[in-house]
């Protein structure tokens, strides 16, 4: 029986590494700890190669190797470890228990198997169901992430869809074992603004419907407003800040965060020109030696270029990677 306190998902000190020609060490994810409560909603954002997707398969187990490879670190579901389970008992996790929507549906989908087919498939390997009943479900669920027609769509291939069709099918598949944890990586990126926002709705109502939790990956800070309940900010591998949604939008403290929301435009103010961090996330094979924001740092001091500094509680549900507050009471950054 699971502890009422005991968080759906645990990650502690997870690396996982890729290892690359010329003896190259790539540390996409390097030493990095959340938990995720049940019914929360918890957005992991950054720029492209900050190490958001490469932690979002290492849970899943789903990191090709080689060259990739989990080197070490602890993933906990309702307290059972992940990173021992055989292949054959991780794959019956992955759709019974965490569902995946990924970021561009059409390489996620068989394109020569019908949506009813895949969702159908789904329900017959996970929840034994007998084909005529998985299809009558499939059909359910399409109306579930609504689609009018769900009688016809569930013989409809995925190129006959939309982007945005596709990726209600997507919602669809992930939720049909009803998953207790549902991980979306950039699930709103290929799509409009209209779009978006219909996905991100629709993704809030099945997480309540099916009582989930879910790990939102974006770059998109207005998503994060939108839906998430904690978030985890990454650079360089590592969680660089961590905060309530509402704490990191009124008083953001690592000085990346900072950057990242200066650069959205805002509808109170007028500016000719929005703020842009300097310079581009470094490969992860070659990670400055102290902090891995300091080249591109205003507030960069001595001791940021000699020594990474660690991920401190600077006050209740917050946290930060940065010298500026090493001393508990640190001025704030902007």
């Amino acid at each position: 029986m699971q502890n009422q306190n005991q968080p759906l998902l645990e990650v502690k000190g997870l690396k996982t590494y890729f290892y690359m020609e010329q003896d190259r060490v790539a540390k996409a994810v390097d030493d990095v700890s959340f938990t995720l409560k049940k019914g929360e909603t918890l957005a992991l954002v950054g720029e492209s190669g900050s190490g958001k997707s490469i932690t979002s398969l290492s849970i899943m187990r789903l990191i090709p190797s080689p060259p990739g490879k989990i080197v070490e670190g602890s993933v906990k579901l309702e307290g059972k470890e992940l990173l021992t389970l055989s292949d054959r008992d991780m794959r019956r996790v992955r759709g019974n228990d965490i569902g995946m929507i990924f970021q561009e549906p059409m390489t996620s989908l068989n394109p020569v198997y019908t949506i009813g087919n895949q969702i159908a498939e789904t329900l017959m390997k996970h929840k034994k169901m007998r084909k005529k009943e998985a299809y009558k479900r499939a059909v359910d669920l399409l109306k579930l992430v609504g689609f009018a027609r769900a009688e016809e769509i569930v013989n409809e291939y995925p190129h006959q869809l939309s982007g945005g069709m596709r990726q209600r099918a997507m919602i669809a598949i992930a939720m049909s074992c009803d998953p207790k944890l549902l991980i979306a990586d950039e699930p709103t990126t290929a799509l409009d603004v209209t779009i978006q926002a219909q996905i991100l709705d629709l993704m809030v109502e099945m997480k309540q419907k099916f009582d989930s939790s879910v790990l939102l990956i974006t770059h998109d800070l207005g998503v994060v407003a939108e839906v998430a309940d904690r978030v985890l900010v990454m650079y360089g591998g590592q969680i660089v800040e961590e905060a309530t949604v509402y704490e990191l939008f009124t008083n953001p403290k690592h000085p990346y965060t900072v950057g990242l929301l200066n650069s959205i435009p805002s509808l109170d103010e007028e500016v000719d020109r929005l703020d842009s961090i300097p310079g581009t996330v470094p490969p992860a094979h070659r990670f400055p030696h102290g902090c891995r924001f300091a080249p591109r740092c205003k507030h960069a001091m001595p001791e940021c270029l000699e020594e990474n500094p660690e991920l401190r509680e600077t006050d209740a549900h917050h946290k930060v990677r940065c010298y500026l507050y090493e001393e508990q009471g640190g001025e704030k950054v902007g």
